[in-house]
């Protein structure tokens, strides 16, 4: 009786050992041989520009359906959506059709007509002008880029955040301990017609990286320029949806518009592992063709695509 509790004693303290072992090594080691899941996913649509086109309610209703069959956590549009006026209720019946959490980004021309911001968020029913939200380990912020500095006089449209919304965003930003996640109507990596400011917020991505000690600042999400690309600085990666309607065929002074055949929008997958896939829809042009053609435009590619794009 004596051996057998001997050899059960020691086979424990064997066991004991080994796990104590297994604490000398890199827990992210341990953890990067656990199977990596999907921790959640978003619907991105933008630039539908409703009040400029035809098919604006039957581009929405395809992007709610395909959504409600893939059942993201949320939805969100990045802006230049639709003006706040009693005829476009259809749209936003159309976009009310999904069934889960859906956010909105301002874009500047959601005020066309002379209509205010604080109408076009009661309108959509919208958080707010800028807001932040927290979902599944994860921290969203949504930005105005439509302010105007009180020493600006000019009538182009605004392209500013000014210095309380920054403010404000660098306080949500150092009181998150969570990973980040941004989304703006115009970039900030882009001078192309992109927020002005967007040095300056580009620096305060990296410090909070900085301070932080890891990736804090996972990505940035614009649309606004109706592109597709990805800039990366500083290891932040400021990604270009694409519009969910039509390019600007810029020819000379001048350009029309490009209609894609077929919707525009993206699913962003993100992992366990801090990957994050993006899922972009394919179309053409309303001729067949795949690129806009005779553009003698020589900034992003005009194409009627939002590219597939992995990254960490």
């Amino acid at each position: 009786m004596e051996s057998t509790q001997r050899r059960a004693f020691l086979k424990q303290g064997l066991l004991l050992g080994g796990v104590a072992g297994l604490n000398v090594l890199s827990l992210e080691a341990l953890a990067l041989e656990a199977p990596v899941k999907e921790v959640l996913k978003f619907g991105i649509l933008t630039d539908l520009h409703h009040d400029l086109i035809r098919d604006g309610v039957e581009r929405v209703t395809a992007f709610a359906q395909e959504m409600n069959n893939l059942k993201p956590d949320f939805i969100i549009q990045m802006g230049d959506f639709c003006t706040p006026k009693p005829a476009n209720a259809a749209l936003m019946e159309a976009w009310n059709r999904f069934k889960g959490e859906k956010y909105h980004v301002i874009g500047n021309h959601d005020v066309d007509g002379g209509f205010t911001q604080e109408q076009v968020v009661d309108f959509w029913n919208a958080k707010g002008k800028y807001y932040s939200f927290d979902l599944k380990g994860y921290h969203f912020v949504v930005l105005n880029g439509n302010e105007r500095p009180e020493n600006d006089t000019s009538k182009a449209y605004p392209r500013s955040i000014c210095q309380q919304q920054y403010n404000w965003l660098e306080k949500d930003l150092e009181e998150t301990k969570l990973p980040v996640f941004v989304f703006c109507h115009q970039g900030m990596d882009n001078d192309l017609d992109g927020i002005k400011e967007g040095a300056m917020l580009r620096l305060l991505f990296e410090r909070v990286n900085e301070q932080a000690g890891f990736r804090k600042i996972k990505a940035v999400f614009s649309g606004h320029n109706h592109e597709d690309y990805l800039n990366i600085y500083n290891d932040i990666h400021y990604v270009q949806i694409n519009s969910a309607s039509y390019q600007f065929g810029r020819k000379g002074k001048n350009y029309e518009f490009a209609h894609s055949k077929d919707p525009l929008w993206a699913l962003v997958h993100v992992y366990s592992d801090g990957s994050i896939k993006l899922k972009g829809k394919s179309s053409v042009y309303q001729d067949g063709s795949k690129v806009y053609a005779g553009s003698d435009y020589k900034g992003y590619p005009t194409v009627p695509i939002i590219s597939d794009r992995s990254f960490k």
